[in-house]
């Protein structure tokens, strides 16, 4: 079997599953929030770490490896515009990710304990929610820009 197609299927798969986890977890929690419904909202920022933890962190590490990989595999030159780009761009949604998973982690904690004490959520939970919010656009952003760059590669 072709290396190279297995290492592209395995960067497209990787991509889909950050972009597309990113996307719906950021879709779940954003709309349970207009809600205020401390159970529902506990439950889905519980479901969201989750897909983070299972799904988006062994893609943020497979993702630059095979590409990596395919890029010396093609031949290309590691400075092509495209890629000085695509690596930038990505470590832009990283940046923004980081603080995401801290943001999301707290944020289900809030939700656990409002919850099992009855109690609304704090004033806290929703100022995190705003910072998770705004950094999720960036990222996304980037994302889509960086999905872009490895389709057309742009001279």
């Amino acid at each position: 079997m072709n290396t190279y197609l297995i290492l592209k299927w395995t960067h497209i798969i990787s991509s889909v599953l950050l972009v597309g986890t990113g996307f719906g977890s950021a879709f779940y929690l954003y709309f349970i929030h207009r809600t205020r419904n401390t159970q529902a909202i506990a439950e889905v920022s519980r479901m969201v770490v989750k897909a983070d933890f299972w799904f988006t962190t062994p893609a943020v590490v497979i993702q630059p490896l095979t590409g990596f990989a395919m890029i010396l595999m093609a031949g290309y030159p590691m400075t092509q515009n495209w890629l000085l780009w695509t690596y930038s761009l990505y470590a832009l949604a990283g940046v923004c990710w980081l603080p995401v998973v801290w943001l999301q982690l707290r944020m289900s904690n809030m939700a656990t304990i409002a919850l099992s004490s009855d109690t609304p959520l704090p004033a806290r939970y929703w100022q995190y929610a705003r910072y998770w919010e705004w950094l999720g656009y960036p990222a996304f952003i980037s994302m889509l820009a960086v999905y872009g760059f490895m389709v057309f590669k742009p001279a």
